[in-house]
């Protein structure tokens, strides 16, 4: 959903970087890695039909944005053994997010509607979705997107169960001071943990919409320094497949590298997945291979990475729709694939 999805209007805060309530800032970065080798990357092999499609009602427009956790095993949580997956639902009008549970990863039951926007608070009426989810202790924590479409901010809930969320009362993330390369809109988290800290990757929006990647980080998951020299991932060359916006990261280690997998976006709202790399994760490389969706139900969009390392390969949930349109009515469903080592880039 996010790349490209908002039509976002001037929305400053203030106009002083210190002190307007849209955050702390901060020089960090991850913890270094010693890199691999220079011919790493990796090939995408997905499955050839989606494993979760839109419904009725709350769900009937499309389902995009997964996020998959594994439940812990022996589960010590009221959780359905296996892997939850949060994701995002249209209606027509609404943003929601649904759960639901499988012992394998390709063969999903459906949970229900989980959380959808409160109007009465500040996350407004369009979106309660678009997260990034971690399995903490006996809870999940899902990390969303809600505000305005306008001025989408993040914010946090929590569960024992999947099914009941307590949401924090005010956004966890706000957008940037005035002129900033967020100053329209943060969205699409993606949220790591590597002691003591939590790591944040998401989308922020200029007044110029463009559209391009930062990072944030926080000792508790609710307050967030960003990095200083944010943006850390910028749009590509003209006539490359990211050259009109960046979005939906999703972050690993792996092979002496920090990886990425991204949305990027084209002049014709085509999106593909593009892969970067980093040893400390603040500083990126894009690399080849660029992903494309190859069936028919994907064939103009794929986008919304979530992954899971699984040994030596990297378990991938995706959206995708044969519909080039910037964040809705794309016939939204949901698939999957894995990322396999390769010493040779491999263009799809």
């Amino acid at each position: 959903m996010g790349v490209g999805g908002w039509g976002l209007r001037f929305a400053a805060c203030a106009v002083v970087v210190v002190g307007c309530g849209c955050g702390r800032y901060a020089d960090f970065s991850l913890p270094l890695l010693t890199g691999g080798d220079a011919r790493a990357s990796y090939t995408f092999e997905p499955r050839p039909q989606p494993v979760l499609s839109p419904g009725a009602g709350w769900e009937s427009n499309d389902v995009l944005n997964p996020s998959v956790v594994a439940s812990p095993t022996p589960n010590p949580q009221p959780l359905t053994p296996g892997f939850q997956l949060l994701y995002s639902a249209f209606d027509g009008r609404t943003w929601h997010t649904g759960l639901a549970s499988s012992e394998d990863g390709f063969q999903w039951r459906k949970r229900g509607k989980v959380l959808s926007p409160d109007p009465h608070t500040w996350e407004g009426s369009y979106i309660a979705a678009n997260g990034s989810a971690l399995v903490l202790g006996k809870e999940i924590w899902y990390w969303y997107v809600a505000g305005t479409e306008e001025k989408p901010l993040l914010g946090l809930a929590r569960s024992s169960d999947g099914l009941a969320w307590r949401k924090e009362p005010a956004p966890v993330l706000q957008t940037g001071p005035y002129a900033s390369w967020d100053e329209q809109g943060v969205a699409d988290p993606y949220v790591i943990r590597i002691d003591p800290y939590f790591y944040l990757y998401y989308l922020g929006q200029d007044r110029a919409r463009r559209q391009r990647l930062g990072v944030a980080r926080s000792p508790d998951g609710i307050h967030w320094e960003k990095l200083r020299a944010n943006p850390i991932l910028e749009l590509g060359d003209p006539g490359a497949f990211d050259d009109a916006g960046l979005g939906e990261p999703a972050v690993w280690s792996a092979r002496g590298f920090y990886w990425m997998l991204y949305t990027g976006l084209d002049p014709g709202i085509n999106r593909k997945l593009g892969l970067a790399r980093s040893t400390d994760g603040v500083v990126w490389e894009k690399r080849p291979p660029v992903f494309g969706g190859p069936a028919a139900w994907d064939s103009k969009v794929i986008c919304d990475p979530t992954v899971l390392p699984d040994g030596e390969n990297v378990r991938v949930w995706f959206g995708g729709g044969d519909v080039a349109s910037r964040d809705s009515h794309l016939h939204g469903q949901i698939g999957v694939g894995v990322l396999r080592p390769s010493l040779t880039p491999t263009t799809h």
